[in-house]
């Protein structure tokens, strides 16, 4: 990636070294003003959205919102363990909310669990689909890009994500079955130990 973009400078340089030398330096500041701006608006936006969400972890928010999103992560990732789902969960809570950056210490740490578990292939892809896809229901850092750059309406892209989001996600979960099967559960995994009881239960009454 570091020579794409060497390679799209050393270009863009020697473009406007023959074509415009004297408006080089200019572009290049006005690029790098830019930039300040919308890292300056970017690191704000965060800012406010990392203390709400430190707000929620110290009241117990977040954890109620990672208890609604576990029952889908342990159905979509073909595991039953606390640790792992508990991570999972509060790296797609955070990501429905459009700050993939304050999701990502969560996503390492669930990525690296789920490499260890029992169908750590599936469970892998289907946790890279899952972030990838990254269903939002609130895209608050293209919100913040849109912002910075004055748009009119930068608010107005809320409902077309989230509708792009849902399909690419749905999309994304589907080709996941389809080309990847988890393994066979065996009788000692807990998930299929958890099912078997469940399902042992409803048929006893």
């Amino acid at each position: 990636m570091n020579v794409l973009f060497f390679l799209v400078f050393t270009v863009s340089a020697v473009y406007f070294l023959f074509t415009d030398p004297n408006s080089l330096i200019a572009v290049m500041l006005d690029g790098a003003s830019a930039s300040a701006t919308l890292c300056v608006s970017l690191v704000s936006t965060y800012a406010i959205w990392m203390g709400l969400i430190r707000l929620w972890e110290d009241s117990g928010v977040s954890r109620a919102i990672a208890k609604l999103v576990k029952p889908v992560a342990r159905r979509l990732l073909k595991t039953d363990d606390e640790e792992t789902l508990s991570a999972v969960s509060m790296n797609l809570s955070v990501n429905l909310l459009g700050i993939s950056g304050a999701g990502t210490p969560y996503g390492i740490q669930s990525a690296r669990l789920l490499d260890k578990s029992e169908h750590a292939e599936f469970s892998s892809a289907m946790f890279f689909v899952l972030n990838a896809t990254s269903l939002q229901l609130l895209p608050a850092s293209i919100v913040a890009v849109r912002t910075s750059l004055k748009s009119t309406a930068p608010y107005d892209i809320i409902l077309p994500t989230l509708l792009t989001t849902c399909f690419s996600t749905l999309l994304g979960v589907a080709l996941v079955f389809a080309f990847l099967r988890p393994k066979k559960a065996r009788k000692t995994d807990p998930f299929f130990l958890k099912t078997s009881k469940m399902k042992g239960a409803g048929t006893s009454l």
